[in-house]
């Protein structure tokens, strides 16, 4: 049964699951889907009634959500790119490694970045202060966690830096630079793009990226 991922090439949690896909160079039918589209959203929400991407179907089995979905290609459709170890304590160290840069440098970013694309007069200027703080601790901790590490977890590229590389790259371009301030995290990012599998997602992304606001 063929894999259809529902996504869309800017956002920063489907490139979390593109990176696992191209890991282990997984086939599947990618589904692009703009929101800003009512019959794109209408159509995808009969999929999936959240809708939010990523989105991965196959078959009958629809799976939301970018650990999610690693998870279940983990396990169903694994590869010789082990992103979850079969080694329960180092699996351990990878979900924490992972829901880490997903609640405390991902999800702030996303803050940040969004409240830039609301109307006028709808700013959250306290929230983004917030968020902006809570960022900081996130990275200041990651930050200090790679400066001994090659990878998030365990020395080997896992899930763990699936969620990183998205999460890093966004900060970097849109919120501020990490060179400097964070210089672990600014050599762990380079090591992260020019890993193939993100090289690859971030190429696919190239013509979206100038909407990025800034």
């Amino acid at each position: 049964m063929s894999l259809t991922l529902y996504f869309h090439p800017l956002s920063s949690f489907c490139h979390k699951v593109l990176i696992a896909l191209y890991e282990n160079d997984i086939a599947f039918t990618p589904h692009t889907v703009n929101l800003m589209d009512e019959a794109e959203s209408a159509a995808f929400k009969k999929v999936w009634p959240v809708g939010r991407f990523p989105v991965l179907r196959d078959g009958g089995d629809v799976i939301p959500e970018s650990t999610s979905i690693i998870e279940y290609l983990a396990r169903r459709h694994p590869g010789p790119v082990k992103l979850v170890p079969e080694n329960a304590d180092h699996a351990v160290q990878v979900r924490a490694q992972d829901r880490f840069y997903d609640l405390n440098v991902h999800l702030h970013m996303q803050k940040v970045v969004g409240d830039r694309l609301r109307p006028a007069g709808k700013n959250d200027p306290v929230g983004v202060e917030h968020a902006r703080q809570a960022l900081d601790t996130g990275l200041t901790i990651a930050d200090k966690d790679m400066a001994r590490k090659t990878w998030a977890a365990n020395e080997t590229f896992s899930m763990a830096d699936c969620a990183a590389a998205p999460a890093l790259f966004y900060v970097n371009m849109a919120v501020a630079p990490l060179a400097s301030r964070y210089d672990n995290l600014a050599a762990y990012l380079e090591r992260l793009t020019k890993r193939p599998s993100y090289a690859r997602a971030l190429k696919e992304a190239e013509s979206y990226l100038q909407y990025v606001p800034r």
